[in-house]
């Protein structure tokens, strides 16, 4: 292995690591990223955990302030709402970009990790549901044969994976409604139906569980 080959391998190694415990909420909202330290835990140079730090910047996971360094992003409503809204638009038009190319497995692999969605709303599990919901939809958009889009989508969903979590714990009812959701867009997709219908079905999907979080968050403001 070359040893450009083997800095960015040690550079994406630092990336996914830092960026589990974001995702986990080890490193919560405003915590100091030390670079140093990390390098430490994981055995390399700070030249490749800057780089992932870097990307991660770039995601919009983390901020990096003058004199303050590297923090997780503290990400406020205007963000959340903001990223919500681009994903409701390009996950819905990928979605249905990605439609004629979902298989019989495709649509098998979706149906099968929504069950699991559903069992998990008796024992609720914001942190595994979240990450089965991205699963859900990443299967349903993945064949989308449109690059471009699909890096919109990804980053979107970048932006989201730090604040994921809180958004289901907050709304106790929106995951039931979510599978149910998930279930008619299942429908829309096998039964070969108008890739609009599949765009808007997406795109609605996505808007409500804003709206639900907006509502919680503001329980005297009307929402539309």
């Amino acid at each position: 292995m070359s040893t450009i080959e083997t800095a960015n391998s040690k550079s994406q190694h630092a990336y996914t690591w830092i960026r589990d415990r974001i995702g986990r909420h080890e490193y919560t909202p405003g915590y100091r990223l030390v670079l140093g330290a990390i390098a430490d835990e994981l055995g390399m140079s700070v030249v490749p955990v800057r780089e992932a730090i870097r990307r991660l910047e770039a995601e919009g996971l983390v901020t990096f302030e003058r004199n303050v360094g590297a923090r997780v992003s503290v990400v406020d409503e205007d963000q959340y709402v903001y990223t919500m809204q681009t994903l409701s638009l390009v996950e819905g038009y990928a979605t249905a970009l990605a439609a004629p190319l979902v298989t019989g497995d495709d649509l098998a692999r979706a149906e099968e990790i929504n069950d699991r969605m559903q069992r998990l709303i008796e024992h609720f599990d914001a942190h595994t549901f979240t990450q089965l919901n991205h699963q859900f939809h990443q299967v349903l958009y993945a064949p989308c044969p449109n690059p471009h889009i699909l890096e919109l989508v990804d980053r979107s969903w970048s932006r989201l994976s730090g604040l994921r979590d809180t958004s289901f714990a907050q709304i106790p009812d929106r995951p039931r409604h979510s599978v149910e959701e998930h279930t008619q867009i299942l429908t829309l997709v096998r039964d070969q139906a108008d890739p609009t219908q599949i765009e808007l079905a997406t795109r609605r999907h996505r808007l409500r569980t804003l709206d639900a979080f907006l509502a919680a968050r503001h329980p005297d403001a009307s929402h539309h």
